[in-house]
């Protein structure tokens, strides 16, 4: 953490915090002996820029783990990426949405990591959406000259930083669900999560649940370790009641941010971020008490943790 420059990553996601990286970075505690934990990796623009000696990056899309695999074993390079790049935004800018929908045709049937990078870049507003069958569905972004020689060399170098933080330090890459994550956490760990932001009504977002949100409170409190999680406090129209609900134990500090998620108007306003963590970061921030509640893993009504509804 030795860097005020924030480095946005090759592969973009939605909701991707490069505007909240120095608020994050400013209220984490990582020992150069910690691995950092990362169980929702998304864009991994966090974890990038903290660049930690030791860390475990997760994800439930197989995609991301696919491409930043390559990179770590030599398959993809910032040259390869380079060559891959000039070819096919050639193509598109001939072709235009004909190319575009044959390069998505021909992921969904052999995804290929780079075809994966080509659609993340010349998709509908940088979105990562799969139908029921398992299929890349986001339509063309209407944008033939796209992959400009600044554009390509832009992303080039994107992939060029991901090189060398590989070759600096251990870090592993592995598709599973979060819980499986963080049993490989232990005090020695740092854990930081992003997950699907609950209560937010956005398409890129409607698995996550109730039971979900509990079940990964649960998990991080079982793995002793320390840990902070990325949510949304309130906005112009309504509070985030979750964090009363089962968040209540934690420290908050939160923070003004706007940013675009998804295609909806009415998805792109105002939010106050909130950062949660089970340490002390700052006299300033915010506290929950915990004044005669207790804090267990088990509550018989099934609604937050016990005495919670």
């Amino acid at each position: 953490m030795t860097s005020d420059k924030v480095y946005v990553p090759p592969i973009k996601t939605q909701g991707i915090k490069t505007k909240l990286v120095p608020f994050i970075k400013d209220h984490i505690f990582l020992s150069e002996t910690n691995t950092w934990v990362e169980p929702f990796m998304g864009s991994g623009v966090v974890g990038f820029n903290i660049a930690p000696s030791n860390a475990i990056f997760a994800d439930t899309n197989p995609h991301i783990i696919a491409f930043y695999n390559q990179i770590k074993e030599g398959g993809i390079t910032a040259h390869l990426v380079r060559s891959f790049l000039e070819e096919e935004g050639y193509i598109l800018s001939k072709r235009d949405d004909a190319y575009y929908y044959e390069v998505r045709d021909r992921f969904n049937r052999e995804h290929d990591p780079l075809d994966f990078l080509f659609l993340n870049r010349a998709c509908f507003n940088g979105m990562i959406r799969f139908n029921r069958n398992s299929e890349f569905n986001v339509p063309y972004g209407h944008k033939p000259q796209r992959f400009s020689k600044a554009y390509i060399t832009k992303i080039v170098n994107q992939v060029a930083h991901v090189e060398g933080l590989l070759k600096c330090n251990n870090w592993s890459f592995i598709c599973q669900p979060f819980e499986q994550t963080i049993q490989l956490a232990n005090e020695a760990s740092f854990i930081y999560c992003d997950p699907p932001y609950i209560g937010r009504h956005v398409d890129y977002y409607d698995s996550w649940n109730v039971e979900e949100e509990q079940a990964l409170c649960e998990a991080l409190i079982a793995s002793n370790a320390r840990f902070m999680l990325s949510t949304w406090d309130h906005n112009s129209y309504r509070e985030n009641e979750y964090i009363e609900r089962i968040w209540y134990f934690c420290h908050k500090i939160t923070h003004e941010h706007f940013y675009y998620v998804g295609a909806k108007e009415e998805n792109r306003n105002s939010v106050i971020e909130a950062l949660l963590t089970n340490y002390a970061v700052s006299e300033n921030q915010d506290v929950f008490p915990c004044q005669n509640r207790q804090l267990s893993l088990f509550c018989p009504d099934g609604i937050g943790f016990c005495g919670q509804k």
